[in-house]
């Protein structure tokens, strides 16, 4: 179960291109690595900008079914998120991301990266770095929204979205090679799905997951039927 929910953002339910693109992931990771440094010149229109865009989040149709999203506690330019998938290649994955905003946002767009291991053509294996490009190229500052990023995220582990990306922009070809054999391409999702709920993925703190604020906890069978309990969410076993 997640261990902060002080300032938590919740989906509206209870349940829970690039040619460069070695380069262009680096500069992801990068992004995400440097945002404390960046802290300290932080424009009061950034600032501004990003608790409009949080707030905005309250809205029943803004931030997306099975995904949650706080600030960091250590800047508020880097946003912790978690997505828990329901349905498709993908179904049952619990995936860490961060959202890492640059010092001039909305100028310029904010960057994802994943921190969960995952088999996704728009994810680096290497850094875990998210494309952006089939969605929000160009930038256009004045119309793209939050929201639209987190939905856009959402949409990417669905088999309609997946089957209109190109190759120029992904960051994993492998995993864009493999959907010319769909059978392989969901066994692959599937594995992948199962990997983020092992007690390793799951439970992790080191590395980049250091500082992630959506942290999970393993419960005893009594801890979780209290759990569901206080969230009025009832097993068979329990009725």
């Amino acid at each position: 179960m997640l261990s902060a929910v002080g300032s938590l953002v919740p989906s509206p339910t209870i349940d829970l291109g690039l040619a460069k693109s070695r380069s262009v992931s680096t500069k992801i990771a990068q992004a995400a690595d440097s945002a404390h440094s960046e802290g300290s010149i932080i424009s009061p229109a950034t600032r501004a900008a990003l608790n409009f865009q949080y707030a905005s989040l309250r809205n029943i149709n803004h931030c997306p079914t099975g995904m949650y999203i706080t600030p960091s506690v250590e800047s508020i330019l880097v946003w912790d998120a978690v997505l828990f998938v329901h349905k498709g290649y993908y179904q049952d994955s619990v995936l860490k991301f961060t959202i890492t905003f640059p010092n001039d946002y909305p100028e310029r767009p904010p960057t994802v990266r994943f921190l969960t291991d995952i088999f996704h053509p728009l994810v680096d294996p290497r850094t875990g770095a998210y494309s952006l490009a089939p969605r929000f190229r160009p930038w256009r500052s004045k119309e793209h929204q939050i929201h639209h990023i987190l939905h856009f995220i959402k949409s990417t582990f669905k088999e309609p979205t997946l089957d209109k990306l190109h190759e120029e922009d992904v960051l994993n070809k492998e995993a864009f090679n493999y959907r010319d054999n769909r059978t392989s391409f969901a066994a692959l999702a599937k594995q992948s799905a199962e990997l983020s709920q092992s007690p390793s993925a799951l439970y992790d703190t080191s590395g980049p997951k250091k500082n992630h604020s959506l942290r999970f906890t393993p419960l005893k069978p009594n801890e979780v039927n209290e759990v569901l309990g206080a969230l009025s969410i009832h097993t068979e076993e329990s009725i």
